[in-house]
């Protein structure tokens, strides 16, 4: 019996089909274009933060982390539920633009969305300004994916919300912890470590040596 989800698949995919051969191999690669773009955001969020206040660092540092922990989390929700690929499950629907992924590789909910989700609200929270980047570029890399024809609309919806509530809660639960970290990094005697903290910043720096001074009153 088709569901209102089935019908938007398809509805989608039509669409796809119509389009241009050029978007449509774009739409193809746009996903893990993006997921590499998201890497480089995370790469630069860390250097620009090594001259912040530990908090920044942190933030910066746990982004890639909770990226990670989501991508886990949606694994293990994707081997529990066992849903079958709409271009394999989806009566009527056109033939998808990639290859329809291998039995046993389930269709929710879409690690690439979940990804997308945290990557984009770990980055949003270590770099406020870019948050106009990084979100519609999530919901893009979600959509491609019912546009090539390898997930439902709920799989990528459900995988953005996840990856994105995963992201904020636990940046907002490790970040102080992580900052005392980043401080402890920033006065230790291995040169490595320190360089990967930072420096901090100027005023950071001040209140840090000062602190040990009123500590002594």
């Amino acid at each position: 019996m088709d569901t209102m989800d089935d019908d938007l698949y398809r509805d989608v995919t039509d669409f796809a089909h119509d389009t241009p051969t050029w978007f449509q191999h774009l739409a193809e690669v746009w996903t893990e274009l993006g997921l590499l773009l998201f890497g480089v955001l995370f790469i630069v969020a860390w250097w620009r933060a090594r001259r912040g206040d530990p908090r920044a660092l942190a933030i910066a540092v746990l982004a890639p982390l909770v990226t990670a922990v989501a991508y886990v989390c949606s694994e293990l929700l994707k081997s529990a539920v066992d849903e079958e690929r709409p271009c394999r499950a989806v009566a009527g629907a056109v033939t998808s633009i990639v290859e329809c992924p291998a039995y046993g590789d389930w269709s929710f909910p879409s690690n690439h969305s979940t990804i997308a989700g945290a990557a984009a609200v770990g980055l949003a929270l270590a770099w406020p300004r870019i948050a106009a980047l990084t979100l519609p570029m999530a919901v893009l890399m979600a959509f491609s994916r019912v546009f090539v024809g390898v997930h439902y609309p709920h799989d990528v919806l459900v995988g953005l919300l996840l990856g994105a509530a995963l992201a904020f809660i636990l940046v907002r639960l490790t970040t102080r912890p992580v900052a005392r970290v980043v401080e402890a990094m920033r006065g230790s005697s291995t040169g490595v470590v320190r360089w990967f903290a930072g420096p901090g910043s100027p005023t950071s720096q001040v209140t840090s040596h000062r602190r040990p001074a009123s500590h002594r009153r």
